[in-house]
């Protein structure tokens, strides 16, 4: 398992594809910091009336859909990276390597989620000081964690999300595109449907579970709990339907 998850550890910084995400989530940082310097120029330069309409200067709000893409990918390009199966020749067992893959995203998943939302937190922080709410969502290190907790999860499923379907399709485009779908296209469309359909199509979307997980939503259609597991719920279906193809195709 060791020998396995270094091997696919060495393929995956060797990419230039991989950079390429990491890059990009760096780009996506710098952009947010940026963001959240302006709202808070903004809010200083606005009257008290106005101050009290504006939104939070937290970048983290906009950081994690897109963290959630790029891991997402990231997860996919793990899985296609080796289009042919060559690694079965070192690894003929090929539960070890989907295990080897699956740490390998969690692990990149987990890590990268992490550094994205404490920078992006940070930042805002900085940039936000002592000003009351709206613009400062919260107060203390306390207030923020089950947003952080929350949006790490998420983060961490998308990556699984993303190598299972990359398993499944055995094409990193195609992946990626479904990926996009499911946290982009679906969630833009369920809102439109016809009440109690609208709220019950959304709740159970990646971009509202966050928030459901995160208990800031006030009378949320789901519990944290439930919230939870359809997160999970992701995750195991689409890593279920990766690993019934990688063990059923011809290498």
């Amino acid at each position: 398992m060791r020998n396995a998850f270094a091997a696919e550890w060495i393929k995956l910084r060797t990419v230039r594809s991989s950079h390429g995400l990491v890059i990009a989530l760096g780009l996506v940082l710098a952009a947010g910091a940026v963001l959240s310097w302006l709202i808070v120029q903004d809010y200083d330069a606005s009257p008290a009336v106005e101050q009290a309409k504006f939104a939070s200067a937290d970048s983290s709000v906009v950081i994690t859909p897109v963290a959630q893409f790029l891991v997402a990918a990231l997860g996919a390009l793990v899985a296609t990276s080796d289009p042919r199966l060559t690694a079965l020749t070192a690894v003929p067992d090929r539960k070890r390597l989907l295990a080897a893959k699956t740490a390998l995203v969690a692990t990149a998943a987990v890590v990268l989620g992490t550094a994205a939302l404490a920078l992006s937190i940070g930042s805002s922080r900085l940039f936000m000081g002592d000003r009351p709410p709206p613009i400062a969502p919260w107060e203390d290190l306390g207030d923020v964690l089950p947003w952080t907790g929350a949006a790490v999860l998420s983060i961490l499923v998308t990556g699984l999300v993303g190598l299972g379907l990359g398993l499944a399709v055995r094409s990193t485009a195609v992946a990626v595109v479904v990926v996009g779908v499911l946290l982009w296209g679906i969630p833009a469309i369920t809102p439109m449907l016809p009440p109690p359909w609208n709220v019950d199509a959304s709740a159970v979307m990646v971009p509202y579970l966050v928030w459901e997980v995160a208990g800031v939503v006030e009378d949320a259609p789901l519990s944290a709990p439930a919230a939870v597991a359809v997160l999970v719920l992701y995750a195991l279906v689409t890593l279920g339907t990766g690993t019934v193809t990688l063990l059923r195709q011809d290498a």
